[in-house]
């Protein structure tokens, strides 16, 4: 239901693989427990509607913030069934920041029902002795696989600053939101997003990351970011936990950067098309970028071929595929999300945050197609919020939490 206004917030490959690290046994602490924003005009000469034609009001669904205080939202994945504590339909949004708002010291998973209720998924707690990971900074980088496992990024800091950064990795999580499985190696340099796709008993993570030699470089931009594929078992839990099958850098050499504000920036957003077209937000280059044949190449495609730049877009952050083939991506440099269409297109805008100045500036990360075309989720930091783009008076759209 609305709610009043919110405040007005083809380059080298990398160098030699090494091998990644898998431990087990690490534990979790499990808690169980719209206002109508006007669109920007739609760009002319769209070849098509736009998935986002019938979506034009912005409704919150309810606050990201658990009872431990975590702030600025950034990964969002939608519970395809019921699994354990995980309902379908459900939400899982990760938490970047701790209650102090420091960067990369986030633990949490909260999950959000269509309806506005909210429950800690996950809290994670490292065991040193069993973990690789040295730190929890959970990234937009979320999916929920076969089978019940869920996956998220970390990046962690010691400071909430860039110059403690350490390269993180992926936590494996049951339904039940225990750890059962670290992933690192120095192919995951800074987990950053993350797109799947599930094949039953198995899954292709594609994982950006933004640590490649951007600490070292203070600031300076540095051509490393890449994106790296990496097959993993989906197994029924009483037969085991999830194991990599192998690795593949499929694209690099993406601008990346260390910042003030943002701590870091480089290739985020990542989506895949039914013919395996990899979709890239290229945030520093201001682009999105192909990458074909993503679920079987052998190599990098380096930076990929551009299907849309400028325009609309401004610092493009989190970034998925919508039914219709449509790419949707929304903008750190302001408060508004794209729809691209598959000729590069720029079809429509749509204001998702206002506040601030910029408007919007810096509030949105991680997003996901509703269930039945009900519209698009999305986080907001600003307001540390989930909130759905849908239609009016849509039925999914939720109370406020």
């Amino acid at each position: 239901m609305p709610v009043a206004p919110r405040r007005a917030t083809d380059r080298p490959a990398p160098g030699p693989r090494g091998p990644s690290r898998y431990r087990a046994g690490a534990a979790a602490v499990i808690v169980l427990g719209a206002a109508a924003l006007a669109a920007p005009a739609t760009p002319a000469a769209a070849a098509g509607t736009a998935y986002v034609a019938p979506f034009t009001e912005v409704s919150t669904v309810a606050s990201t913030v658990p009872k431990n205080g975590d702030v600025n939202p950034y990964g969002v994945a939608v519970v395809p069934q019921d699994e354990g504590h995980l309902v379908a339909g459900d939400v899982l949004v990760s938490n970047f920041n701790n209650s102090s708002n420091l960067q990369g010291t986030g633990s949490t998973v909260v999950q959000i029902s269509p309806t506005g209720a909210r429950s800690v998924f996950a809290h994670i707690r490292l065991d040193r002795t069993t973990s690789d990971l040295v730190g929890i900074g959970l990234t937009t980088a979320l999916a929920v696989l076969h089978n019940g496992w869920v996956v998220v990024g970390d990046l962690p800091t010691t400071d909430g600053k860039a110059r403690t950064a350490t390269a993180g990795g992926l936590v494996v999580l049951d339904d039940d939101g225990q750890v059962v499985e670290t992933i690192t190696g120095n192919l995951l340099d800074g987990p950053w997003d993350l797109a799947a796709v599930d094949q039953g008993g198995s899954a292709e993570l594609f994982v950006a990351t933004v640590l490649n030699g951007t600490v070292a470089a203070k600031g300076a931009v540095v051509d490393q970011g890449s994106v790296v594929r990496i097959r993993l078992t989906t197994p029924d839990p009483a037969s085991g936990i999830p194991q990599v099958k192998d690795e593949q850098v499929v694209a690099s050499g993406f601008p990346e950067e260390t910042n003030p504000s943002a701590l870091v920036i480089g290739p985020t957003g990542l989506g895949l098309s039914d013919s395996g077209t990899l979709y890239v937000a290229d945030t520093i280059g201001n682009r999105v970028a192909t990458v074909d044949d993503a679920l079987t190449r052998m190599t990098s495609g380096g930076t990929g071929t551009t299907l849309s730049r400028n325009g609309a877009l401004n610092g493009p952050l989190g970034l998925v595929v919508a039914p219709d083939g449509d790419v949707l991506t929304v903008n750190g440099g302001d408060g508004n999300l794209v729809d691209i269409q598959s000729d590069g297109t720029q079809a429509a805008v749509r204001a998702l945050d206002l506040t601030g100045s910029p408007a919007g500036v810096g509030a949105l990360f991680g997003l996901a197609v509703a269930p039945d075309h009900g519209g698009v989720y999305f986080v907001d930091d600003n307001t540390n919020q989930l909130d759905l783009l849908g239609a009016p008076s849509s039925p999914a759209s939720g109370p406020a939490g």
